[in-house]
């Protein structure tokens, strides 16, 4: 097994809040009106430091999407998940951007996530 190489970004960053591996840049931010299970998710251009999981179809508020749960490269905890494929026209744009539960991250400056507003709204899987 080869060693982990983690990347470690500059400027305001998104971090994993069990081990603070760096996740995201701001700059690579696209969205704050995702949601989750869990609350509010963010969509990002791309992350760093995750594996990614299988492919799988999950029906969700826009649609049906192919998907791929991410994980932290150093806890192994699920951050989020990346859009493989988007089967509905107008949710195209979401193909090879990448979720990250806001509730699993802290924020640039070191806060933990805390409930000052409600997502929103867009994807979730339906229960």
């Amino acid at each position: 097994m080869g060693r982990l190489h983690v990347i470690q970004l500059e400027g305001r960053i998104y971090s994993c809040k069990q081990c603070r591996s760096h996740l995201a840049n701001m700059d690579e931010l696209i969205s704050k009106a995702f949601h989750c299970r869990q609350g509010k998710a963010y969509l990002f251009n791309t992350v760093v430091n995750v594996s990614i999981g299988p492919k799988e179809n999950r029906v969700m508020t826009t649609g049906l999407h192919t998907v791929a749960d991410i994980y932290c490269n150093c806890c192994q905890r699920i951050v989020g998940w990346k859009y493989v494929e988007a089967f509905v026209k107008s949710q195209k744009y979401k193909e090879g951007k990448y979720i990250l539960e806001r509730q699993k991250m802290t924020d640039g400056d070191g806060s933990d996530y805390y409930m000052d507003s409600q997502p929103l709204g867009s994807d979730t899987d339906d229960v």
